[in-house]
């Protein structure tokens, strides 16, 4: 499953990829893509390549959700014993599949994250990426690794318990985490992207780490609240100062 947003130069790489890295395992599968109103015609090329491959499925959001809402649309048609949630610029490559599905079996795991080894990213990118797990993780109060992302092989019994989750704000990782089965990382190769821009700037990344916190934890409350007590009692001296001199 993956959501798709200005990735429409690749989308036929992407599937064929898929399928001759799954066609290793030798199991039946099923592609589902997810257009989040990407505005490069990324989804009459999902409706072409549909037309010869019978595995593969499109999903068409009414308008940008973002990337975690598009997650949380794929998913909640996903089928199968496992889902592999990945991105659709190529970064995340197909062929580390079959060795995440290897290892959730033999270990007898419920969710392979993909450890991202020597990120193929620009500087910034790299910054941007650190600065929101660090910040998310210390707000939410749950770890967080920045060299793992949304790539990963997850059972489906985690597929249910995430879509089951209310929250408005998603961060499917984190709801992964959040939901506390067996996990396990794999180092994988991280590969350049293949066509566009990444749309996540600084400033969205730090936006969306604080919505995503204010649903997950009390600390940003409680961290208002006792600003706001200070503030209170830093003006109650400032008043009884100004008293006792009046009074004076």
């Amino acid at each position: 499953m993956a959501p798709v947003y200005g990735c429409q130069g690749c989308l036929e790489d992407l599937v064929d990829q898929v399928q001759a890295a799954v066609g290793t395992i030798g199991v039946d599968f099923e592609m589902i893509l997810v257009d989040d109103a990407s505005p490069d015609g990324a989804w009459a090329r999902i409706e072409e390549l549909s037309r010869t491959r019978p595995w593969l499925r499109g999903l068409r959001l009414s308008r940008n959700f973002g990337q975690h809402s598009a997650i949380s649309a794929g998913i909640e048609h996903a089928n199968g014993r496992w889902t592999v949630v990945m991105d659709c610029d190529l970064q995340d490559a197909p062929s580390e599949i079959p060795a995440l599905y290897r290892k959730a079996n033999q270990e007898d795991l419920d969710v392979v994250f993909a450890q991202r080894i020597e990120r193929q990213d620009k500087p910034l990118k790299r910054l941007s990426s650190w600065s929101f797990f660090t910040l998310l993780g210390w707000l939410t109060g749950v770890p967080q690794d920045p060299t793992t992302a949304n790539f990963g092989i997850y059972h489906r019994k985690v597929i249910q318990a995430v879509c089951q989750m209310p929250e408005r704000d998603r961060s499917f990782p984190l709801m992964v985490k959040w939901a506390g089965f067996r996990t396990g990382k794999l180092p994988v190769q991280h590969q350049a992207r293949a066509v566009g821009e990444t749309s996540y700037t600084l400033r969205k990344l730090i936006k969306l780490s604080v919505n995503i916190a204010l649903g997950y934890s009390e600390k940003p409350l409680r961290m208002v609240a006792g600003t706001g007590i200070a503030c209170a009692l830093v003006a109650f001296v400032l008043v009884g100062m100004s008293l006792l001199r009046w009074w004076d």
